[in-house]
């Protein structure tokens, strides 16, 4: 069975052009799946229908059992086409309906807080500063942000190279994020370097590129002294980063090109979060709207 997963992770990994963190999940989907049937990748309709139902009495969020399925048919799918199969059971399972959610975003005065919190004057408060004001900057995900090199970073011209499995795109950086970066380059970085990763821009205090889980654990650690009470991820930054920009009058089509989405319909639910909040302030503020 283990040669199958390994297969299936180089599937993932090349052909789908998975990030690291979707394949952990996809992988651990399937393995949880597999642990609860005595059939294994011999597994039915049947197998695939119990699992689900077992999920649903559990109380698990529809789109908690719908990301499960979409991995099994994934796997299944991949398995037919090696040929380990002769039909895929989950070729007939209707995936359970789910209702979208709007993102939750930052307002600018919650940014301006979270930005405020790192103390440039140590070094970590000045590597910090300069991740979560290009991180807001640009709306890149967090995989890509630990991923930078240092030649990704055009300071003379103001631009940031982001580079995924896909395609690279170039984002424009503005004078704050400009700033922070160019201070961390010249003071810290080098510091930072010493016995360390002589490519990635963002290093650990161990010289080593900066993991995401380092990102995760300093950045709830300054929306705590920020005093914010959202849950904040570093998903919720991106979404902030394009609901602003559509709030301020930028155009669907160049917030697609910054975001690195394929069709510029991802980027719709922007569109729809920005309606509600004019429709909010429309209802608290005008006379005649009640």
């Amino acid at each position: 069975m283990e040669q199958f997963f390994e297969k299936y992770r180089l599937y993932l990994e090349e052909r789908r052009h998975l990030s690291a963190g979707t394949v952990d999940a996809y992988l651990l989907d399937v393995r949880q799946f597999l642990e609860t049937t005595e059939n294994g990748l011999a597994a039915t309709s049947a197998d695939i229908e119990d699992y689900i139902s077992r999920m649903k009495s559990r109380g698990h969020a529809a789109s908690t059992i719908s990301r499960s399925l979409s991995s099994l048919r994934t796997f299944f799918r991949f398995l037919s086409a090696e040929g380990a199969l002769q039909e895929d059971p989950t070729l007939y399972i209707e995936r359970p309906k789910t209702e979208k959610q709007l993102p939750v975003i930052l307002t600018t005065d919650e940014v301006e807080a979270l930005l405020a919190q790192p103390k440039e004057s140590t070094k970590k408060g000045c590597r910090d500063k300069a991740m979560l004001e290009l991180l807001y900057a640009t709306g890149i995900k967090v995989s890509e942000l630990c991923g930078l090199n240092v030649d990704a970073v055009n300071l003379r011209r103001g631009l940031l190279t982001c580079t995924s499995a896909r395609h690279s795109r170039i984002i424009p950086l503005g004078r704050p994020a400009l700033r922070a970066l160019g201070t961390y380059l010249k003071d810290v970085r080098p510091i930072y370097l010493q016995n360390g990763h002589a490519l990635a821009l963002f290093l650990n205090a161990s010289g080593e590129r900066l993991s995401r889980q380092g990102f995760w654990k300093l950045l709830k650690s300054y929306k705590e002294k920020a005093g914010i009470d959202k849950d904040i991820t570093p998903h919720m930054l991106r979404h902030s980063f394009a609901a602003h920009l559509l709030e301020n009058g930028a155009d669907l089509n160049s917030i697609q090109e910054m975001m690195g989405f394929a069709d510029i319909s991802s980027t719709a639910i922007y569109t729809q979060l920005v309606e509600n909040k004019i429709l909010n302030v429309y209802k608290k503020a005008h006379p005649r709207a009640r």
